[in-house]
């Protein structure tokens, strides 16, 4: 992506931002750098593996796609444990846009309830969800907008707060017993399964700052995003804790990888890009996610 010159970056983002606005809608609600696969895990192999949640889990834009109606790539990080892990059995149905409803409800003619791919014999599970019952699209879609209209201030976190309540962080306690019954439904069915639960790798920087010739995220904005962020892992890791999980922490080795660095460097994608989803997982992001859960699963 050409850059934009500093004395450019203003005036030019609403137009850029409207010009991206569309594919980003589409790629987060909707249904790179390619490295080696991730080391084996020293332990034994599961027999049987399931692989569910949603675009972050099945690699929404990442070259190349195998199921267009869920936007799930053969380069996925399912597809990464499962080639190191070498399982006799595997089963990936991860759909981009999938909430935790869709865990036990069809998502779409070909995306029947994810659960469903669960027996007694899976013996490993892997488990990304949450983010779309937060409102991870609209969240994405509003800051992005207001953002690309005031850089200085922090009209995104005004507009979520201006009752005196972070509609946010309510959002994150209200996804908190779904994600418990998501885990419990997994137990139900796959008793004897490790049932490992990811977090979400770093989309912004770690310290706060943004990135505005890159997402029209606003100065004010970008450290209040990060904190709901970890506000989510940080729920998702209770949860799994609670409820006979391991939680599989992917945010901390991804600082330093976020969307603001350059392409070589960054594992999740910026608002323009052709090697995944708009703010989602490149291959190297896909790969690092898999290192962690190969590493888990052990």
């Amino acid at each position: 992506m050409r850059s934009v010159p500093p004395s450019r970056r203003a005036r030019t983002a609403p137009a850029r931002t409207a010009a991206a606005l569309t594919a980003v809608g589409a790629a987060l609600a909707g249904a790179a750098c390619l490295g080696a696969a991730p080391a084996a895990a020293a332990g034994r192999a599961p027999d049987r593996y399931v692989a569910l949640g949603d675009s972050y889990a099945s690699g929404a834009g990442v070259p190349d796609q195998a199921d267009a109606d869920c936007m799930r790539s053969t380069r996925n990080y399912a597809a990464l444990v499962n080639a190191a892990l070498s399982p006799a059995a595997h089963k990936d149905v991860t759909c981009g846009g999938a909430t935790t409803v869709h865990m036990t409800t069809a998502q779409n003619a070909s995306a029947p309830p994810q659960l469903d791919a669960l027996s007694a014999d899976t013996d490993l599970v892997t488990l990304t969800i949450g983010g779309n019952d937060v409102g991870f699209a609209g969240i994405i879609l509003r800051c992005v907008t207001l953002g690309a209209f005031n850089l200085g201030g922090s009209p995104c976190k005004n507009s979520y707060t201006w009752t005196g309540t972070d509609q946010l962080a309510a959002a994150v306690n209200a996804t908190a017993p779904k994600i418990a019954a998501t885990i419990d439904g997994i137990r139900q069915r796959a008793p004897q399964a490790r049932i490992l639960v990811t977090g979400y790798p770093a989309i912004l920087p770690d310290n706060g700052t943004n990135c505005p010739w890159v997402a029209t995220i606003a100065k004010g904005d970008a450290p209040w995003l990060r904190d709901t962020h970890k506000r989510l892992n940080s729920m998702i890791a209770a949860q799994a804790a609670a409820h006979g999980a391991v939680y599989v922490d992917t945010y901390t080795k991804s600082i330093g990888h976020d969307a603001c660095q350059p392409a070589a460097t960054r594992w999740m994608e910026p608002l323009v890009t052709n090697a995944a989803a708009p703010f989602h997982p490149n291959a190297a992001g896909e790969r690092a996610m898999a290192d962690a859960l190969i590493a888990a699963a052990d």
